[in-house]
């Protein structure tokens, strides 16, 4: 297992970053943010002209042929940057599934028009009530040669804007995933605001008509398990990208900062909580890219993406909290920079599904790994 990085890795990463820090400025995204818009149009076509927005897409569509490692990379990125685009949704929840399971003809159809002209993709693992993507409520019936597909997903992002929805549906048989597009007949969509601002959707499906292509891969595939560790750890670089420079930032604040003459930073208490912050990272660094070198190599991952689940989780709740506390009253003024990043890591933790759940389902894993081994 090798963390460093390779020449072309860190020109993603170069190149990720300068895009971003020249486009999210406070200023800018503030205005985005009074306007009652959330996502950067500007910045997604500067992305998509540096082929970014489908970096984890085949060659044979445009694509930049990358694995999980770079795609994550890039979301480190975003999340340092606190871009509002959605990279998470077109990447991890349909690019990345389409390009692993997709027909030749889906792949045609659905991710040329990423790499070429910037389209969004999205995906709805989340169900209220249903506490994995695998085990959906939402039923997929068979309709002749084709489907029909009934449910409600929630919290679904970019729905609005996306061409298609992957939609994992129960079958007779098993879970599978399906292509909607969010304009098909008997869908509606409803508008749900989220802790970062993000406008994501509830998506209502009433008897949607698909044809028999529209299911991704085939009954022995796992796709919806697939695409849950691929969002999990990508959600995990992000949350690992907003909690270092919430830190940083807070590191120069409390440098800054003075009472009684000396700046806060020398308070032995304020270094303590700047401590703990560090290791929350360092242990939310070590987690996320173990669990991405073993997807991006095809090895075993469950436990290992659990775990960087929960480390995002308690970890982001962690740094942002104490950035947000060290930086005063000043955390706590939505005109200073410093609140989003809590705000992001809340809605990041949220999609995760929490720490306490997800420290059951890692020890869940662990005995069943046990089991099996007996």
């Amino acid at each position: 297992m090798n963390f460093s990085f390779s020449d072309e890795q860190e020109a993603v990463r170069d190149l990720s970053a300068r895009i971003f820090a020249d486009n999210t400025s406070h200023e800018r995204i503030q205005a985005l943010e009074k306007s009652g818009e959330w996502h950067d149009s500007a910045l997604w076509a500067e992305l998509s002209e540096a082929n970014l927005t489908a970096i984890s897409l085949p060659e044979a569509v445009g694509g930049g042929g990358c694995s999980i490692f770079e795609t994550c990379l890039l979301l480190e990125e975003q999340g340092r940057h606190l871009a509002p685009v959605p990279l998470v949704a077109t990447l991890l929840l349909g690019g990345l599934a389409l390009a692993q399971f997709g027909s030749r003809e889906q792949q045609e159809r659905w991710l040329r028009p990423v790499a070429e002209s910037g389209a969004i993709l999205t995906g709805a693992l989340h169900e209220t009530g249903a506490s994995l993507p695998s085990r959906p409520k939402t039923r997929a019936e068979r309709d002749g040669d084709g489907w029909r597909i009934s449910g409600t997903k929630v919290a679904v992002p970019a729905a609005d804007l996306a061409k298609v929805m992957l939609i994992p549906a129960r079958t007779d048989d098993a879970a599978g995933v399906f292509l909607v597009e969010p304009t098909a007949p008997g869908v509606s969509l409803e508008r749900q605001v989220t802790t970062n601002r993000e406008p994501q959707s509830q998506v209502v499906l009433d008897g949607v008509s698909v044809a028999a292509d529209a299911r991704l891969g085939d009954a022995a595939s796992d796709v919806t398990g697939w695409m849950f560790d691929q969002a999990s750890v990508g959600l995990c670089a992000l949350q690992l990208g907003i909690a270092e420079e919430a830190l940083r930032r807070t590191a120069i604040y409390t440098t800054d900062r003075k009472q009684f003459g000396v700046p806060i930073g020398s308070f032995q208490g304020v270094q303590v909580r700047a401590a703990d912050a560090f290791i929350d990272i360092e242990a939310m660094r070590s987690t996320l890219w173990q669990a991405a070198w073993r997807l991006a190599e095809g090895r075993p991952a469950a436990r290992h993406v659990s775990a960087a689940r929960w480390w995002a989780s308690i970890g982001g709740h962690r740094v942002t909290h104490a950035a947000q506390h060290l930086h005063g009253g000043t955390g706590s003024d939505v005109d200073y920079p410093i609140h989003r990043f809590m705000l992001w890591a809340k809605q990041v933790e949220s999609t995760l599904g929490g720490a306490t759940p997800e420290l059951a389902r890692l020890g869940k894993i662990v005995i069943d790994e046990a089991g099996e081994r007996a």
